[in-house]
């Protein structure tokens, strides 16, 4: 079922086979024209959306290039190089640092910023798994403050009554390229001394205020994994506007040797090899030129089918804060009401959707409650690094009720529907008040 699916899985299956633009078939359906699927009426749409990623012989040339150098490491090669220039200034950001993945550019920052074994680091529980994951292999404690469920996002007022002594950092993750509250996260940071690294890894090109997310912390962190707008199968980056924490992230991500051999000790720190391969460099340079075109065509068919979507009862599309000046939409994210649609549980209408041809997601459930969180900070490790009563503390502050009803009501579409013509968001928001009308017959189906 789709509720099952977690995102990575989700968006590739809503990324069917095939090759062009799927533009649907059939005419729009207007409300009440016609039963739903499931009670034997003619599905809103057929075909598959758009596939992903796109490519053409521009992504082919430049593997090739690559490859015809003879020189596939970063450290020989100019491609990595050269993309770290380009998205540095794509994105309005002093440095960059390319690393293999997502999740190893949170780790390199966490690091990099001085996170340590005993740390605290403050996080949303509506996110990806490898937020946890990066804070618990730096040995530090990951600490759960509820979210908005509005905007899917961190709760700003939830950040600083879980402020401790021992917290350092505070990770706001920009879930489904909308931005959380900066304003709010980076006025608790300077108040309490706390490092600030963005998650950007769903919001190429969003904006707060006019400056692109990911550049307003110490750090933003990009993923470039296959989901994501700008793709390379793998691979992430880590901007920044300060020369000495772009040294140390690029020394954390390369055995702890610095960038240019003679400038210091050779080994600066402790570090691993997290290092982006220059086919992914060269991959992501091709991959950049339709990166604003397709970011562009996402918002226009967003804010259309919010239009649409936000007059259904029951159906409560994603707020943007007043200081989000772009959403980049990696995912389409609303909130469903059964209540509005006669007790229909959200996994029927998940499959009532499914029927019409509109694939979706119920999205994230409660990382704060994943088991072997707990079992880790049960560990043996865990227990001499966190006394007995900070850890019954943290079990006690790791409930996040507004998060619990986010994650029995979101729902998820993938950025690729998005890039499909007008007329499928039409479709769409027919399939769903079909399914509303009808949700009485579908209930008892």
């Amino acid at each position: 079922m789709a509720s099952e699916l977690t995102r990575r899985r989700f968006l590739a299956a809503a990324s069917a086979a095939g090759t062009g633009l799927a533009l649907g078939t059939g005419p729009v359906i207007a409300a009440g024209e016609e039963k739903p699927a499931l009670l034997g009426g003619t599905p809103a749409r057929k075909g598959p959306f758009s596939p992903w990623p796109v490519f053409d012989e521009k992504d082919e040339d430049a593997l090739l290039k690559v490859l015809r150098t003879g020189r596939w490491y970063r450290g020989d090669g100019q491609y990595v190089a050269r993309f770290e220039a380009a998205y540095a200034e794509r994105m309005g950001a002093k440095y960059c640092v390319a690393t293999a993945s997502g999740s190893t550019a949170l780790y390199t920052s966490l690091a990099a910023l001085g996170v340590q074994a005993g740390d605290e680091v403050i996080l949303p529980p509506y996110t990806f798994i490898a937020c946890v994951n990066v804070i618990l292999a730096l040995n530090a404690l990951p600490v759960f403050v509820d979210t908005d469920p509005e905007t899917f996002q961190i709760d700003p007022a939830r950040i600083e009554p879980a402020v401790t002594d021992r917290t350092v950092a505070v990770m706001p993750v920009h879930i489904g390229g909308n931005v959380a509250d900066l304003d709010a996260v980076l006025a608790v940071a300077r108040r309490r001394n706390l490092a600030v690294v963005e998650d950007t890894c769903q919001s190429h090109l969003a904006e707060w205020k006019g400056r692109k997310a990911g550049t307003h912390g110490d750090t933003g962190c990009f993923s470039f994994q296959a989901s994501k707008h700008l793709n390379a199968g793998e691979g992430g980056a880590i901007l920044t506007n300060s020369e000495e924490v772009a040294n140390q992230c690029y020394a954390v991500h390369n055995h702890g040797r610095p960038r240019t051999a003679g400038a210091g000790p050779a080994c600066r720190c402790q570090g691993v090899n997290f290092r982006m391969t220059e086919f992914q460099g060269g991959l992501l340079l091709a991959q950049m030129t339709r990166l604003e075109e397709q970011a562009r065509r996402r918002e226009q068919n967003a804010r259309y089918l919010s239009g649409l979507l936000g007059g259904i009862p029951g159906i409560q599309p994603a707020r943007m804060y007043g200081g989000c000046t772009r959403n980049a939409y990696h995912l389409y994210m609303f909130r469903y009401n059964s209540e509005a649609f006669a007790g229909l549980s959200r996994a029927a209408f998940l499959k009532a959707l499914s029927a019409e041809g509109v694939p979706a997601s119920a999205g994230y459930t409660p990382l704060n409650k994943f088991p072997f969180i707990r079992q880790t900070l049960q560990s043996r490790g865990f227990q001499r690094l966190f006394s007995k009563e900070r850890l019954a503390l943290w079990e006690k502050q790791n409930e996040c009720p507004a998060n619990d009803r986010l994650c029995t009501e979101g729902v998820w579409m993938s950025q690729n529907v998005l890039l499909a013509d007008r007329a499928e968001m039409d479709r769409i928001a027919g399939a769903v008040r079909k399914i509303r009308k009808y949700a009485p017959d579908l209930a008892r189906a």
